[in-house]
């Protein structure tokens, strides 16, 4: 009587393997695709919400001190150090860079650790770029940095503020 063996045979093993692989194929760039997108929704997000706070920033400043209609830009170029220029520099030394940052911080919760560069007019901000790593650039109003080009806007927030400037009607 000859014993049975169970088991898989080297062939079925293969072909199961092939299976996986085809699937793996298919699979792996769509989920990739699907990482990019959310990585630059959520770049596009961070920037609303800067300008969010910046405009909150800007009419408690308004309020407080009467400075904050002549604000023209606000930048953090620096993660690490709480380096903030303010345009114009009458602004920045009547009343502080210091207070306007505490100010913006205020109504940002925690989405502290991106570099901006925020342009303003009249007490209202007109658009926003944010760098929230050096891979994904967001902005305000969204729409300029997409799936398709962000490689463009790569840690160019500068680029990405003009090509939102742009799309904002005077």
């Amino acid at each position: 009587m000859k014993k049975r063996r169970s088991g898989f045979t080297l062939i079925e093993l293969i072909v199961v393997i092939a299976i996986i692989g085809v699937l793996a194929a298919i699979l792996v760039p769509s989920m990739l695709g699907y990482v990019k997108k959310s990585k630059v929704s959520s770049a596009n997000s961070e920037a609303n919400t800067y300008q969010k706070a910046i405009n909150s920033a800007l009419i408690e400043l308004d309020e407080e001190y009467d400075s904050g209609s002549e604000i023209m830009t606000i930048e953090r170029v620096d993660v690490d150090d709480t380096e903030v220029t303010i345009t114009p520099s009458s602004v920045e030394t009547e009343i502080g860079k210091d207070v306007v940052w505490n100010k913006i911080t205020h109504f940002l919760d925690k989405s502290r650790k991106a570099t901006f560069k925020a342009q303003c007019d009249g007490g209202a901000v007109k658009a926003v770029a944010v760098c929230a790593n050096s891979t994904y650039t967001g902005t305000y109003p969204s729409g300029v940095v997409t799936v398709d080009n962000y490689k463009e806007y790569k840690g160019d927030y500068e680029k990405a503020l003009t090509d939102a400037l742009a799309k904002v009607p005077d």
